[in-house]
Protein backbone atom coordinates (compact mmCIF):
# COMPACT_ATOMS: atom_id res chain seq x y z
CA UNK A 1 0.00 0.00 0.00
CA UNK A 2 1.02 3.30 -0.69
CA UNK A 3 0.76 6.85 0.79
CA UNK A 4 -0.35 9.79 -1.24
CA UNK A 5 0.83 13.28 0.09
CA UNK A 6 -1.47 16.19 0.79
CA UNK A 7 -0.72 17.91 -2.20
CA UNK A 8 -1.40 14.21 -4.38
CA UNK A 9 1.96 14.42 -6.17
CA UNK A 10 4.15 11.97 -4.64
CA UNK A 11 4.19 8.19 -3.15
CA UNK A 12 5.33 7.20 -0.31
CA UNK A 13 5.72 3.21 0.08
CA UNK A 14 4.70 1.24 3.03
CA UNK A 15 6.69 -0.33 5.33
CA UNK A 16 6.40 -3.42 3.87
CA UNK A 17 7.21 -2.49 0.31
CA UNK A 18 10.63 -0.30 1.57
CA UNK A 19 11.30 -4.02 3.50
CA UNK A 20 10.89 -6.13 0.06
CA UNK A 21 13.06 -3.06 -1.94
CA UNK A 22 16.05 -3.23 0.40
CA UNK A 23 15.85 -7.33 0.84
CA UNK A 24 17.24 -7.18 -3.09
CA UNK A 25 16.68 -11.22 -3.34
CA UNK A 26 18.93 -11.24 -6.61
CA UNK A 27 21.20 -14.08 -7.16
CA UNK A 28 25.00 -13.72 -5.92
CA UNK A 29 27.97 -15.39 -7.38
CA UNK A 30 30.03 -17.59 -4.60
CA UNK A 31 33.41 -19.11 -5.46
CA UNK A 32 34.76 -21.95 -2.69
CA UNK A 33 37.95 -23.47 -3.24
CA UNK A 34 38.29 -26.94 -2.88
CA UNK A 35 40.71 -28.76 -0.97
CA UNK A 36 41.82 -30.08 -4.70
CA UNK A 37 42.55 -26.49 -5.83
CA UNK A 38 39.96 -26.22 -8.40
CA UNK A 39 37.17 -23.65 -7.76
CA UNK A 40 33.34 -24.21 -7.44
CA UNK A 41 31.23 -21.63 -8.59
CA UNK A 42 27.64 -21.48 -7.81
CA UNK A 43 24.99 -18.53 -7.40
CA UNK A 44 22.20 -18.72 -4.33
CA UNK A 45 19.64 -15.87 -2.99
CA UNK A 46 20.13 -14.06 0.39
CA UNK A 47 17.83 -16.50 2.73
CA UNK A 48 14.48 -15.62 3.70
CA UNK A 49 13.16 -16.71 7.07
CA UNK A 50 10.68 -18.58 5.02
CA UNK A 51 13.92 -20.95 3.09
CA UNK A 52 15.50 -21.26 7.16
CA UNK A 53 11.99 -22.87 8.37
CA UNK A 54 12.04 -25.35 4.88
CA UNK A 55 15.47 -26.32 5.98
CA UNK A 56 15.35 -26.59 9.52
CA UNK A 57 11.91 -29.07 8.98
CA UNK A 58 13.21 -32.63 9.71
CA UNK A 59 16.36 -31.70 10.85
CA UNK A 60 15.96 -32.28 14.55
CA UNK A 61 18.35 -29.20 15.53
CA UNK A 62 21.28 -31.12 13.96
CA UNK A 63 23.32 -27.87 12.45
CA UNK A 64 25.17 -29.93 9.56
CA UNK A 65 21.95 -30.84 8.64
CA UNK A 66 20.09 -27.96 8.31
CA UNK A 67 23.26 -26.52 6.20
CA UNK A 68 23.28 -29.21 4.02
CA UNK A 69 19.28 -28.83 3.54
CA UNK A 70 20.41 -25.18 2.62
CA UNK A 71 22.98 -26.35 0.02
CA UNK A 72 20.76 -28.35 -1.75
CA UNK A 73 17.79 -25.62 -1.75
CA UNK A 74 19.55 -22.46 -2.78
CA UNK A 75 22.81 -23.82 -4.50
CA UNK A 76 21.88 -22.73 -8.44
CA UNK A 77 23.69 -22.43 -11.89
CA UNK A 78 23.97 -18.94 -13.65
CA UNK A 79 20.57 -20.22 -15.16
CA UNK A 80 18.85 -20.50 -12.18
CA UNK A 81 18.17 -24.54 -12.06
CA UNK A 82 18.84 -26.07 -8.52
CA UNK A 83 22.50 -27.85 -8.63
CA UNK A 84 21.43 -30.44 -6.54
CA UNK A 85 18.16 -32.16 -5.69
CA UNK A 86 17.17 -33.70 -2.19
CA UNK A 87 17.62 -37.28 -3.52
CA UNK A 88 21.68 -36.60 -3.88
CA UNK A 89 22.21 -35.05 -0.12
CA UNK A 90 23.15 -39.08 1.22
CA UNK A 91 25.75 -38.98 -1.63
CA UNK A 92 27.04 -35.64 -0.79
CA UNK A 93 27.46 -36.87 3.10
CA UNK A 94 29.55 -39.63 2.10
CA UNK A 95 31.35 -39.12 -1.46
CA UNK A 96 32.48 -35.20 -0.71
CA UNK A 97 35.09 -34.44 0.86
CA UNK A 98 33.92 -33.01 4.62
CA UNK A 99 36.15 -29.97 4.53
CA UNK A 100 34.67 -28.99 0.81
CA UNK A 101 31.13 -29.37 1.67
CA UNK A 102 31.59 -27.39 4.71
CA UNK A 103 33.10 -24.53 2.54
CA UNK A 104 29.94 -24.97 0.61
CA UNK A 105 28.40 -25.04 3.44
CA UNK A 106 29.12 -21.86 4.79
CA UNK A 107 29.14 -20.24 1.22
CA UNK A 108 25.28 -20.43 1.34
CA UNK A 109 24.69 -19.10 4.71
CA UNK A 110 26.99 -16.39 5.30
CA UNK A 111 25.94 -12.95 3.94
CA UNK A 112 27.06 -11.05 1.33
CA UNK A 113 29.26 -8.18 0.44
CA UNK A 114 26.78 -5.13 -1.01
CA UNK A 115 28.54 -6.06 -4.69
CA UNK A 116 26.58 -8.82 -6.43
CA UNK A 117 26.92 -9.79 -10.16
CA UNK A 118 24.06 -11.06 -11.78
CA UNK A 119 24.18 -14.70 -12.95
CA UNK A 120 25.16 -13.19 -16.22
CA UNK A 121 28.41 -11.59 -15.38
CA UNK A 122 27.78 -7.91 -15.17
CA UNK A 123 27.50 -5.69 -11.39
CA UNK A 124 24.22 -5.00 -10.33
CA UNK A 125 23.20 -1.87 -9.02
Amino acid sequence: MCKVSTNGNYFVPSALDRLKKAANLKPVKKVVTLRDGSAFEFWRTPLTMAERERAQKGTKDDVNAFALQLLVLKAQDANGERLFSNGQMAELKHDVRDADLQALMLAVIEEDSDEALDPKGSKLS
